[in-house]
């Protein structure tokens, strides 16, 4: 179980004025600020981040936690007057629809959107229709996305809140939003981003990826932190979070946790890999096989600790549905599974119609149950079978019999990765940063979603709160987090994080989960402002950087 208690150790506190990791850009005010019990100095910088318009100021203060591993506070512009908060309707397959039997969305074509426009303008609305373009990106043409229809234009949230209701009561819906999280790329601020650097010439502690107790259950990050003593820490890959799409908690994508493939990458997405305890890290995009042998017969593996026949965020089988390529925050689905679980899965194995054959420790068939689902044997394991895999498994797994279960990994070259007990790997996704060049690969990890573009406009053209890693010329792992959601902290769109992590000085770089799930820990503590309403969001897993063993 990766759950660690280690002692707290004492953390060195300090202000380093030098803004390291970073490349020279003459541009705006930077200052870096020591808030030391004396006072407070400022100092200018020639490095500043890509975000908003040109001049704006920004402050940079560093501290070092341990030797080899600093946190950057990095706060750049402030509240822009332009910013307004607004009513986003819902638009309704209209006369002038392509498709008038299509669902409501937030975008739709010109036609549909300036039809409704119209119609709420009828009924009393200050409603207009706008059209939103997005930029192209490494294996997306970008454009124009679709048309848009606000209403109004209000000082406050509740404000806006308020014409919704009236919205809602002439028979239209809609949401409430802000300006300033739209992306323009003149706006004025603020960002809130938090960056820790860890350089492995110095750092004698260790990086560590953990999913807590067990895969199937969500965590906070700050629990796991304090559980194993960690000094700083960072949430990290995807997960399940609705009960339908499988058990909430369960990474959806790559999971190696201490060198062990607990849960199987989406077909060809990247995964953040740390070697050796975080002495070195790298983005790589993985494959897997996975296989159950014995007398001569070969089963093949479908998962590893999911509950059969739901596949998160998809890149699974040929025979999926709706797809065997990613598509990312969709649920596949498949009714003839075969997965395999591992002690790490939980408490009890998902229940359900098919077969499971239960392992020993050695392998060797303990039992095959004719209704999934139960609890494993001390350092048992086992395979769940479903539709027309439960006669093969029925056939194979007799009692006594050793099943060889096998799975490899491979990158995008089909090279065979072979983690070592030092190597943790977490799902990631998409690509921003490769050999210090912007390469963000929406398209090709699920995120452009056909025939909806309203996905992408909430999830990859808007700001929301985002977590980002990779690594820079120096050989440093850097982890980042940006809130946002907020009128003080706007957050980044896909494209400004892959701008964001070069302006860092990284060499390669990819989003991890972000939204609510964005959280940084230091010190004990929550350092940013996790976006949900109930506070810091359980996640299905985090990095951890925990202090040097003594």
């Amino acid at each position: 179980m990766k759950k660690r208690r280690l002692g707290g150790a004492a953390v060195a506190l300090g202000v380093v004025l030098a803004v390291t990791g970073l490349p020279a850009q003459a541009s705006a005010d930077v200052r870096t600020t020591d808030t030391r019990a004396t006072g407070t100095r400022t100092t200018d910088a020639r490095a500043a981040l890509p975000l908003g318009a040109a001049g704006l100021a920004e402050t940079r203060t560093t501290q070092t936690l341990q030797p080899g591993l600093t946190l950057t506070r990095i706060v750049r512009g402030t509240v822009d007057p332009a910013h307004h908060w607004t009513v986003e309707a819902t638009i309704p397959g209209g006369d002038t629809s392509p498709d008038p039997d299509a669902p409501p969305t937030t975008l739709k074509d010109k036609e549909s959107a300036e039809e409704l426009a119209a119609d709420l303008r009828g009924d009393g609305f200050d409603a207009r229709a706008e059209q939103v373009t997005t930029p192209s990106t490494a294996d997306y043409a970008g454009g124009t996305l679709g048309w848009r229809v606000r209403i109004g234009s209000f000082a406050s949230q509740s404000a806006a809140a308020t014409e919704r209701i009236r919205v809602i009561n002439a028979g239209h819906s809609g949401s409430v939003t802000y300006t300033g999280w739209d992306g323009e790329v003149t706006d004025r601020g603020p960002w809130r981003l938090d960056v820790l650097t860890i350089d492995p010439r110095t750092f004698r502690g260790t990086l560590d990826a953990t999913h807590g107790p067990d895969i199937e259950n969500r965590e906070t990050v700050s629990a796991l932190a304090t559980d194993a003593g960690a000094v700083a820490a960072v949430n990290a890959g995807f997960f399940v979070l609705d009960p339908r799409s499988g058990a909430p908690g369960d990474p959806a994508g790559v999971g190696v946790y201490d060198g062990r493939l607990l849960s199987e990458p989406v077909e060809g997405r990247p995964g953040l890999v740390v070697h050796d305890g975080g002495r070195s890290a790298q983005v790589t995009r993985l494959t897997w096989e996975g296989r159950v042998t014995a007398r001569g017969t070969t089963l093949t593996l479908n998962g590893v600790n999911r509950v059969p026949g739901l596949i998160r965020n998809c890149g699974g089988s040929e025979d999926d549905s709706p797809t065997s390529l990613p598509l990312h925050d969709v649920t596949c689905t498949n009714p003839d599974q075969l997965v395999a679980f591992t002690q790490e899965y939980g408490a009890s194995t998902p229940q359900g119609e098919g077969a499971e054959a239960v392992l020993d420790s050695r392998g060797r068939v303990l039992e095959l149950r004719s209704v999934r689902g139960g609890p494993l044997p001390s350092g048992g394991s086992s395979i769940q079978a479903t539709g027309r895999h439960v006669a093969a498994l029925t056939a194979l797994a007799r009692p006594g019999e050793r099943l060889r279960v096998e799975t490899t990994l491979r990158d995008d070259r089909g090279r065979r990765v072979t983690p070592s007990p030092g190597t943790d790997i977490v799902n990631a996704g998409p690509e921003l940063v490769r050999d210090g060049r912007l390469h963000v690969t929406p398209a090709t990890d699920g995120m452009v979603h056909p025939d909806d573009p309203s996905w992408y406009y909430g999830w990859v053209h808007k700001r929301n709160p985002r977590t980002l890693a990779g690594t820079d010329a120096a050989g440093r792992t850097v982890l980042v987090t940006a809130d946002g959601r907020s009128t003080d902290a706007l957050g980044l769109s896909i494209t400004e994080s892959a701008k964001v992590a070069r302006a860092l000085g990284l060499r390669e770089a990819v989003n991890l989960d972000g939204g609510g799930s964005t959280t940084m820990v230091a010190n004990g503590q929550v350092i940013n402002a996790p976006s949900d309403a109930a506070g810091e969001r359980p996640v299905g897993d985090a990095l951890l950087l925990l202090p040097r063993r003594n």
